[in-house]
């Protein structure tokens, strides 16, 4: 059973490109690990000299998209379609709470340029259904699965 959060209290969000390497994606920024409090600003554990650092939210987002993209590419490779280079994938984990009890919630969108919206909409749909982080999730947090049209079509 999933609760739809109520008030979202921070937002874990990565950002996933395909990489050169077969089967491989990258996030847009390095993740280290740093102790940071949900929804205190300031009030993180501070290590002189060392970077901010991601929120829980936000190295599960890298690691389940980095997880999904890799099914992206199964999905494709079995319906016989070529990602195109420059496919992305954004996925943001929400912290929040309903009444006194905290949740988590995803959203993930795909950008698949050149590809069909339904059938870019089909294999993100097919990946989510076979990724180990999807299954893990399923049934106990709100997730929308959704490809983004990114070419305009003149009408």
């Amino acid at each position: 059973m999933t609760t739809k959060i109520q008030t979202v209290l921070l937002t874990g969000k990565t950002h996933t490109t395909a990489s050169h390497r077969e089967g491989a994606a990258r996030g847009d920024e390095l993740v280290d690990i740093k102790l940071s409090i949900p929804g205190k600003a300031g009030d993180g554990i501070e290590f002189t000299a060392i970077k901010m650092h991601p929120t829980a939210e936000q190295l599960f987002a890298g690691a389940w998209s980095a997880c999904y993209t890799g099914a992206l590419g199964l999905v494709a490779k079995a319906k016989k379609v070529t990602l195109p280079s420059d496919m992305s994938v954004d996925i943001e984990v929400d912290l929040g709470m309903t009444g006194a009890a905290y949740f988590i919630q995803a959203r993930i969108d795909v950008r698949m340029p050149g590809v069909a919206l339904d059938l870019a909409n089909a294999i993100a749909h097919a990946a989510h259904d076979i990724c180990p982080y999807s299954k893990a999730v399923h049934g106990n947090i709100e997730v929308a699965t959704n490809a983004v049209a990114t070419d305009a079509v003149a009408a």
